[in-house]
């Protein structure tokens, strides 16, 4: 009896805490649909992860080492960059730049909305965390889950668990959170603007070739963000091609799927109780949420900056877009717009500046790379 129930006496409160915010993150997937694909699997891996001698992780019993599988997938994917840069070749293989390539201005909303990174940068430095720990929390903002990952794994940063965890809620929190922030900063003559959409044929030339140069470009600015902006572009390439559609499908859905579930349930690993329940977990959290609202911010700013000097003016809307959250904040955009005016179609606009920002938020991610590896 002692050998089947003396573990229970190695049970502690902060894992019985943890096994809530598994099934509060299990509730979410389910019950909300937020994120299911990767809030699940990581619900269910906080749960594996903090019981007591848990199989799942690697522990040290009897003074000999256990290999848990989490842990050696962890070391399989994540530690060397593995399951984030695969989860971009999908993402990649999603992407129509169409909206953007018929609209080139459209990237200037996509990089203004990356100003809330690097204010809370800023922000985390001066409250103390290692550059390297700021730099990754800053991420966050860009609402882009793989680059979160890549960055605070690049930077071997002390809170990856509870980083993953906030950038990814407040994805899944993108239709609460954005239009509140954006109602804050604009009037409702300047949401009810509306924007006509010409259909600009973009030649399959001009698709295939534009991974390629954004690619280049991105290597000469900021070569730390090659290997993240040239696995997104390379997915988007096979897309393009029109000779790998079965693969192109394949990484749409298959691999994208897959790699999502195997990164939800390893990144598990760096939410043990021990490291996870911390007074820096709370504030990540806080910190999580102004580099979100900054980024909103910024991109809605430079909109209405742009509409002073412009003669044809813009919803300012579309900047918020800006995130790399795709394609639910261009969505939301839309929603809104036609909630201030039946006949006001942002989409198209919205898409273009929410892919744009796929691309800046990886640029800005290699950026931070490049400026404190």
């Amino acid at each position: 009896m002692e050998a089947l129930f003396g573990n229970v006496l190695n049970l502690q409160w902060q894992q019985v805490v943890m096994w809530i915010i598994g099934a509060l993150l299990i509730w979410l997937a389910i019950k909300k649909q937020m994120e299911p694909s990767l809030l699940l699997p990581m619900g269910f891996g906080a749960i594996l992860v903090n019981l007591p001698q848990s199989g799942a992780v690697t522990q040290i019993i009897d003074g000999v080492t256990e290999l848990g599988p989490i842990d050696v997938l962890f070391n399989s994917g994540i530690a060397n960059e593995l399951f984030p840069l695969l989860l971009f070749v999908g993402i990649g293989a999603m992407i129509d730049f169409t909206p953007l390539l018929s609209n080139p201005k459209l990237m200037i909303f996509g990089a203004a909305a990356q100003f809330g990174i690097f204010f809370t940068l800023c922000v985390a430095a001066l409250l103390g965390f290692d550059i390297k720990d700021a730099a990754s929390i800053a991420i966050i903002g860009a609402a882009d889950g793989p680059t979160s990952i890549f960055v605070a794994n690049f930077f071997q940063s002390n809170y990856l668990g509870a980083i993953v965890v906030v950038a990814y809620s407040y994805m899944a929190l993108v239709p609460i959170i954005q239009p509140t922030v954006i109602r804050a900063v604009t009037t409702k003559a300047e949401r009810r603007i509306r924007m006509g959409y010409a259909d600009r044929p973009v030649s399959k030339t001009t698709k295939i070739l534009f991974p390629i140069i954004i690619t280049i470009i991105a290597g000469l600015v900021a070569p730390r963000s090659v290997a993240l902006i040239g696995f997104l572009m390379f997915g988007n390439l096979v897309r393009e091609c029109g000779v790998l559609e079965g693969l192109s499908e394949t990484a749409q859905k298959d691999l994208a799927n897959l790699i999502t579930l195997l990164l939800g349930l390893t990144v598990s690993t760096k939410m043990q109780a021990a490291s996870f329940l911390t007074v820096q977990t709370l504030m990540i959290l806080a910190l999580g949420l102004v580099a979100f609202v900054f980024d909103t911010v910024g991109g809605v700013v430079v909109a209405k900056i742009y509409n002073i000097f412009a003669k044809t003016k813009i919803n300012p809307m579309i900047g918020a877009a800006g995130i790399s959250a795709f394609p639910m904040s261009a969505r939301v955009i839309n929603k809104m717009g036609l909630q201030e005016d039946n006949q006001n179609f942002l989409l198209m606009h919205a898409v273009g500046v929410n892919v744009s920002g796929q691309i800046a938020s990886v640029i800005a991610g290699g950026m931070i790379l490049t400026l404190f590896a």
